[in-house]
């Protein structure tokens, strides 16, 4: 039965601890204070997935696993304590490099990577700016309108235009479906502007990425090892949570199922999970609890990685059937709380205390539990986490330029794609509608001037017209040339593309 070595015991210490390949699925933690291992425990679960033909996604917040694409090295620093612990725990450390893709929301450190502004839908970009309910709503009616009208929504500058036409058009959508306000789509529109100023705009857009790219497998049959280049994203820790929890809800709705596979068909590693959950509303809550729950049905394990496993909700932790427990601190009153609640986690093990063991592990060791192979939880164990077979710690920009460029993937998504969507079709729509007042105007003061020439010519004839001829052609040309002269200025215009389309004209 195919499995991913952790790590094992010495004295003092328990049995091997292995992650079975069947079992991953079932998802994971990786838990622990800052300094206590986690990055390394993340680098060699990524190692053993990879080595069993398990392609893997995983964010790089630090910028140290980026060493996975290079082989370790005898003349490093620990390698002297690496061989000491590989033989305490029996462990046949051999070094390597294993097969990596390089990703970066704003394309500077890996390739681009996009989403659609409709793939991302009216909840997550809710979430992403911060609205409020009424907000949400406005959005909502915004999305059901684009699908009405047929318009495709891309980019950032796609949903800018669609909210001023929804704010052109607001009393006919709200006879429609209920109130849309324009204070509501004015606060829509400045947090859209917060959100470019953040580098949004990077995000939206085509190409975008096709999922197929994250689940190939080398030559030798090694899964790939995607990291998105997460430190300059996590200034923006909203966009940093949206774009992953938006990654698991694509693999959710587009991956089919497959029941409990020999092993997953992609593990996703979700670091500083706590940014998903933190002031999140109940609905988003709720919709990570359902993705968790049932995309191991699709064959996607989800692994959350975070400080304290209290910052993952009950009912989401309750799923997490593979654990690593780094050591956690009891400074305060709220520390030794959560000390207990992540204890009372665990199943017991009578050689020791589990509150005790979290808070006495050293760098590098962990209280660990697994699934056996009946899919229960194996009693928590001390154990000694392997070293890694890549390099410990960031490769240089030079290396990691060379295989970007090796990469199956150079040029794929480089080069932005800007075809015709909702900002170019909303815009044409306007122009073609100036352009019909336009012509309306013209044909208007056509018919003035050959009424005019007519009566000049009467005049000249010296023959009159009857006076009820006159006087409703005097009175229909008045108000004809008062309304062809207000829409022949600069007012007029605006006031015809107000109802007829928007302020596009130009762009």
């Amino acid at each position: 039965m195919g499995n991913v070595f952790i790590g094992g015991g010495g004295e003092g210490y328990g049995s091997p601890q292995n992650l079975l390949l069947n079992k991953a699925n079932r998802h994971g933690l990786v838990a622990g204070a800052t300094g206590t291992g986690k990055t390394v425990t993340l680098q060699i679960m990524a190692e053993g997935f990879a080595a069993a033909g398990v392609p893997v996604f995983l964010s790089d917040v630090k910028g140290d696993l980026s060493g996975l694409a290079v082989a370790g090295s005898e003349d490093f620093k620990l390698h002297e304590a690496f061989t000491k612990r590989s033989k305490t725990i029996g462990f046949d450390l051999t070094y390597d490099a294993f097969p990596v893709t390089f990703w970066d929301l704003f394309g500077e450190q890996g390739h681009p990577i996009r989403a659609t502004v409709a793939e991302m839908g009216p909840l997550l970009l809710a979430r992403l700016m911060e609205l409020s309910d009424a907000q949400e709503g406005v959005l909502n009616v915004a999305f059901r309108a684009a699908d009405e009208e047929g318009l495709p929504l891309l980019d950032l500058k796609d949903l800018q235009s669609l909210l001023v036409w929804v704010g052109d058009h607001a009393d006919e959508l709200s006879t429609r479906y209920g109130n849309v306000a324009k204070s509501s789509i004015g606060a829509i529109q400045r947090q859209l502007l917060v959100l470019e100023n953040q580098g949004g705009e990077a995000l939206f857009g085509e190409p975008a990425l096709e999922l197929a790219d994250l689940m190939r497998v080398d030559a030798d049959g090694r899964g790939m090892i995607n990291i998105l280049a997460a430190d300059q994203l996590m200034g923006s820790p909203r966009l940093y949570a949206t774009f992953l929890l938006w990654l698991l809800s694509e693999l959710f709705e587009e991956l089919p199922e497959v029941g409990n596979p020999d092993k997953p068909k992609l593990v996703f590693f979700f670091d500083e999970a706590h940014l998903l959950f933190d002031d999140a509303p109940k609905a988003l809550v709720d919709k990570v609890e359902q993705v968790a729950r049932l995309i191991r049905s699709k064959g996607v394990g989800i692994y959350f990685v975070t400080q304290n496993p209290a910052d993952i909700p009950e009912d989401v932790l309750g799923q997490l059937g593979n654990r690593v427990q780094h050591a956690l601190r009891a400074f305060t009153a709220k520390d030794r709380k959560e000390l207990k609640q992540a204890a009372e986690t665990y199943r017991d093990n009578p050689a020791f205390a589990t509150s005790e063991a979290i808070q006495e592990v050293g760098t590098g060791e962990a209280v660990t539990s697994f699934l056996d192979e009946k899919g229960i939880p194996q009693m928590v164990e001390r154990t000694l986490i392997r070293p890694p077979s890549s390099q410990l710690g960031p490769i240089d920009a030079a290396t990691r330029k060379e295989i970007m460029n090796a990469s199956e993937m150079a040029g794929k998504y480089d080069t932005p794609l800007d075809r015709e969507s909702a900002s170019e079709m909303l815009a044409k729509r306007a122009d073609d509608a100036a352009k019909a007042a336009e012509a309306a105007e013209a044909e208007e003061e056509a018919l003035e001037e050959k009424e005019r020439e007519y009566k000049a010519a009467r005049r000249y004839d010296g023959k009159t017209s009857s006076s009820k001829k006159s006087s409703s052609s005097g009175f229909g040309s008045a108000l004809a040339s008062v309304v062809t002269k207000e829409l022949k200025g600069t007012t007029g215009r605006r006031l015809v593309r107000g109802i007829l389309g928007s302020l596009f004209k130009g762009n």
